[in-house]
């Protein structure tokens, strides 16, 4: 069929480049010369287009890359026709005149019939044949420019989707005015409440990748005012991973109103950290450990440990892993960080030399209730998966800490700040070439047993949010970046240090149940409720940045603080708590850890 077409329109072009050169007056001896060159230049030309591959395409699909095949072969079949004319052979010869002339209509024919076959498919058949027939809603597009652009398009030439685009907003003002893909950009997003009834625009996607959490918070709002549902394409990590495309629309989470910049890190150094090692990381199925070991096989590992005590989780993180063709190096392996035969066995078997401990009992309130288990597990476990580390000369152990462990009120942030002062004494103890360090940050975005996943299910029961106090505030950081920077310390630490990483500023919990709240299309007060509970045991107003015995000191990073303090000597060994531990009762165990932490402040019941 393709070949059919293409001689058709090879032929026409031919036939009227003939007519073209001589005025639609062809003497009978040109008429002549055009049939005798017809199977000639035709031929070529149909030789050409094979050798680019256009007769295997399909019809209705065009682009530029196969506009580009198109004019190389014309192009190419022009240039060998003009050069046999020089040559002194007997072949058919047409005027230059019409070689020029049929150069061009060729290369507008082709054009013309594949365009017309992309159209039928995007604007006819798709229209026709669609079993959606849902009428078409009319969609405002907050951004101008590339992304925006190809939103644009694809919602044009595929209108089954439902969605027709009927203006641009966008802050840059040489825009304004200006047509795009047939639309108009109108200005800036904050004129779309006078758009809306004149355009019945029901919808409004962000198609700012770039844009800053502020603006798009901003942006949000002022569709909420306007009645306009919202949503937003992925972020420009997610597009230029290749991950989603630029039509993927979604949703707008709290993520993209929180979010924060994009975080410069040292590529190179931390390839050479992680490439050609054999990498562990505990706690590999949690938040922070997931994201840890995608990034980590980003990096070429010789082979990366997935240590993990819940098989359900491991099991989904070796899925993603292996279907992401990262299935060779990644070994999964069910084990608990606390049964010292079977790490040791581990050590043995894959000698791992950096190693990146996030397994930890991290829930606050429930440590309060069981605080043996988070001594056991989040102390005694970190310092003998330390101690291992040194015995088998590991290069690195890296600690995933909190921000709750400075001047810790909970028994979970006591225990983790116990488990940063163990690594210091194993560092500053004995000869060793370990280098042991511990990373600070605050609550990460979305992650299993934080707010916004509680809020999401409370806005979904239709209320009430429940939110401990007015006024407590939290710092929030988005998972990649978290671990980037994690990745970046461990480049940075000589071993003893604590890194802590900015964490900006602090965010009111109310504020963040009332965006949620607001992005659900919810009304507070009318539709959702907020409810104070109260503080729970253990739990902050606020968090600190660093203890009062740290000195701070600057980091080659913008993003990471060093703290220094010399390890201060225990009366207590952890490991001799181990017998009776659990025999002892809450209280005790507290003041127990008051005796290893002084800089904690216990609650009793």
């Amino acid at each position: 069929m393709m070949a059919g077409l293409y001689t058709a329109v090879l032929t026409l072009g031919l036939y009227f480049a003939y007519e073209l050169r001589f005025d639609f007056a062809v003497s009978l001896e040109f008429q002549q010369d055009r049939v005798e060159a017809l199977w000639f230049v035709v031929g070529i030309n149909l030789i050409a287009l094979v050798f680019v591959r256009q007769l295997d395409t399909t019809l209705s699909y065009f682009s530029v890359p196969d506009l580009k095949r198109i004019v190389f072969a014309m192009t190419a079949t022009l240039v060998l026709m003009l050069s046999l004319r020089s040559l002194p052979m007997d072949l058919v010869q047409p005027p230059r005149g019409v070689l020029l002339i049929n150069y061009i209509l060729s290369v507008a024919g082709l054009c013309v019939l594949r365009l017309s076959g992309r159209l039928y498919r995007e604007r006819f058949n798709q229209k026709n044949n669609s079993s959606d027939r849902r009428l078409r809603s009319n969609l405002a597009i907050i951004g101008a420019g590339d992304a925006g652009a190809s939103l644009a398009r694809d919602f044009l030439n595929t209108p089954a989707r439902g969605f027709r685009p009927v203006l641009f907003f966008d802050d840059d003002e040489l825009k304004h005015g200006k047509m795009l893909h047939g639309v108009l950009v109108a200005g800036k997003p904050e004129m779309i409440e006078d758009a809306v009834n004149r355009y019945q625009i029901t919808k409004a996607v962000i198609a700012m990748p770039t844009a800053s959490a502020k603006r798009v918070r901003e942006i949000v709002q002022i569709m909420s005012a306007a009645g306009i549902t919202v949503e937003t394409l992925p972020a420009i990590e997610e597009l230029a991973s290749g991950k989603v495309r630029s039509s993927r629309v979604r949703p707008v989470e709290i993520t993209d109103l929180l979010g924060r910049d994009q975080v410069e890190l040292e590529a190179e150094a931390i390839r050479d950290l992680i490439e050609g090692k054999v990498v562990m990381v505990t706690g590999a199925g949690g938040s922070i450990g997931r994201e840890l070991c995608r990034q980590i096989t980003s990096l070429n590992p010789r082979r990366l440990l997935l240590v993990e005590q819940s098989e359900g989780s491991l099991f989904y993180i070796e899925r993603e892993l292996s279907a992401g063709g990262e299935g060779s190096i990644v070994v999964p392996l069910v084990a608990n960080i606390l049964d010292k035969p079977r790490m040791r066995q581990i050590f043995i078997k894959f000698k791992p030399q950096v190693i990146f401990h996030a397994a930890a009992h991290k829930h606050v309130y429930m440590m309060e209730r069981q605080p043996a288990e988070a001594l056991h597990n989040n102390s005694i476990g970190t310092r003998r998966l330390a101690a291992m580390a040194i015995e088998y000369q590991a290069e690195s152990f890296v600690l995933i800490s909190t921000d709750k462990a400075i001047n810790p009120t909970s028994v979970m942030g006591a225990s983790k700040r116990l488990a940063e002062l163990e690594l210091q004494r194993l560092q500053s103890s004995g000869d060793h070439k370990t280098k042991l360090m511990a990373v600070r940050f605050g609550n990460v975005l979305g992650s299993s047993g934080s707010v916004i996943p509680i809020f999401k299910e409370q806005i979904a029961k239709g209320g009430p949010v429940t939110v401990t106090h007015r006024d407590v505030t939290r710092y929030f950081m988005t998972i990649p970046e978290a671990v980037g920077l994690v990745l970046q310390s461990t480049v940075q630490g000589e071993g003893g240090e604590i890194f802590v990483l900015d964490m900006g500023q602090p965010i009111k919990i109310i504020d963040l149940a009332t965006q949620m709240i607001e992005l659900s299309g919810y009304r507070l007060g009318e539709d959702i409720d907020i409810q104070f509970i109260g503080l729970k045991p253990g739990e902050k107003l606020f968090e600190e940045l660093q203890h009062n015995t740290e000195e701070h000191q600057a980091t080659r990073h913008p993003r990471i603080m060093q703290f220094v303090a010399s390890p201060t000597e225990s009366a207590l060994n952890l490991e001799e708590l181990v017998p009776t531990l659990h025999e002892m009762d809450v209280p005790a165990i507290k003041r127990k850890i008051r005796e290893l932490v002084p800089e904690y402040t216990p609650h009793f019941d």
